[in-house]
């Protein structure tokens, strides 16, 4: 697992943490059932604070990516292939509008934002 964090980026440490994961995720590189290192362990082995650690762990956890139990290691839940709740697609269709909202003001063509959303999505399965 290779993890990269830039302590110069604007995204706080734990953002980016946890959007690394999340595209392992996507990618299959990370598959459901697979464990995460500890926080402890993550921690030490990107030289960032505990709290950095369990912060990205426990936002994965709220987005149902992960389970977490106490004194044991996160367990990948995500990535199944299943029938989204309705709930869950509007989440996603939340997240996406202010993204999208801003591509369009900056000027991005429907065409474009397709193009884009095409080229993203052959990185995943």
């Amino acid at each position: 697992m290779q993890i990269r964090l830039d302590p110069s980026s604007e995204l706080q440490l734990y953002k980016q943490l946890a959007n690394q994961l999340i595209e392992m995720i996507a990618t299959g590189e990370l598959k459901n059932g697979d464990t995460l290192p500890s926080v402890r362990a993550m921690a030490t082995d990107l030289g960032v604070n505990v709290s950095t650690v369990s912060k990205s762990y426990h936002e994965l956890e709220d987005k149902g990516l992960i389970e977490l139990k106490p004194k044991a290691k996160a367990i990948i839940i995500g990535g199944q292939k299943r029938e989204l709740e309705e709930t869950e697609v509007e989440k996603v269709e939340n997240a996406l509008k202010p993204i999208m909202a801003e591509a369009f003001a900056r000027g991005l063509e429907k065409e474009q934002m397709t193009n884009l959303f095409q080229r993203i999505l052959k990185q995943w399965k």
